[in-house]
């Protein structure tokens, strides 16, 4: 009976497609509330290997599989109702509640060189991609023929879609955060260091009092190797104009318990902790 019950829950959520942008972000059954029966309707899905509908694919990723099931585990737990946390910020950015690559907040997710969208093994100039070998031979985002390949210059400062971690792995809805939406969160927010389950980190207290949990998750390159549950340190989209060979981050110590901006070397792996511009 039990069975029967769930496989019921399972064609009540298929039945709510059309609607599915209307209801509440977790609520695959379409009872207007997110609980544990919602979990059994993904898990159903995933063992009969379903249709994926809207309401389903919870995160938005085009699969429904466990990460839906977090993300609705997190929802009942009290996280942001569809991946994103309101933070009251005047822009209106919606922040995730997860960095690219991780299932839940305290997750480190993946290391990522500044405009590249795939993790690697190591992160340094050699192995860096919009370069030819040095920091002073530049392929692309380079405002000053010096620090070029061969004089190369095409003076952008700001990343391309393709070239954007959080776009291209997290889907057309997410950003990485631009210098003004770095610059927003450090001037309007509060950073609380703390841990969860665990998990060392800093906890951004928005204006109207909505959180969000940023692991210290270290970094990849040089004298950034290791640090985690020391440091944390998320990309932005912006790279320095004078000197293209940095990019601009958003950083905490826990340490010295500062939260502020930096700008590093483009070929260190950090992490990245996307954006939306609304809830759509």
């Amino acid at each position: 009976m039990k069975r029967i019950g769930i496989l019921l829950l399972s064609l009540l959520a298929l039945s709510f497609n059309s609607y599915a942008e209307q209801v509440l972000c977790g609520d695959v059954n379409g009872d207007h509330e997110v609980t544990i029966a919602d979990i059994n309707s993904v898990i159903n899905i995933i063992i009969d290997a379903g249709d994926i509908t809207d309401a389903a694919d919870v995160n938005n990723d085009s699969e429904v599989n466990i990460a839906d099931i977090n993300v609705i585990i997190g929802i009942i737990m009290g996280d942001s109702d569809d991946g994103v946390v309101d933070l009251g910020l005047p822009s209106g950015t919606l922040w995730a509640t997860c960095n690219v690559g991780a299932d839940v907040p305290e997750e480190y997710g993946d290391y990522f060189a500044w405009g590249e969208t795939s993790s690697k093994d190591r992160y340094d100039w050699s192995t860096y991609k919009w370069c030819n070998g040095s920091m002073y031979a530049l392929t692309k985002y380079c405002a000053y023929s010096g620090y070029g390949d061969n004089g190369f210059a095409d003076f952008k400062t700001e990343l391309d879609l393709e070239d954007d971690a959080a776009y291209v792995n997290m889907g057309p809805s997410w950003r990485m955060p631009t210098f003004e939406q770095m610059q927003e969160l450090i001037e309007h927010c509060t950073c609380v260091f703390t841990q969860r389950n665990g998990v060392c980190g800093c906890l951004v207290v928005g204006p109207n009092s909505k959180t969000m949990f940023l692991p210290a998750a270290g970094g990849s390159g040089q004298d950034a190797y290791g640090e985690e549950g020391r440091l944390g340190i998320y990309w932005t989209s912006k790279c320095h104009y004078n000197d293209s060979f940095y990019a601009f981050f958003f950083c905490f110590d826990t340490d010295d318990r500062t939260f502020s901006k930096d700008f590093n070397y483009r070929s260190f792996g950090f992490t990245v902790r996307p954006v939306r511009t609304s809830h759509n």
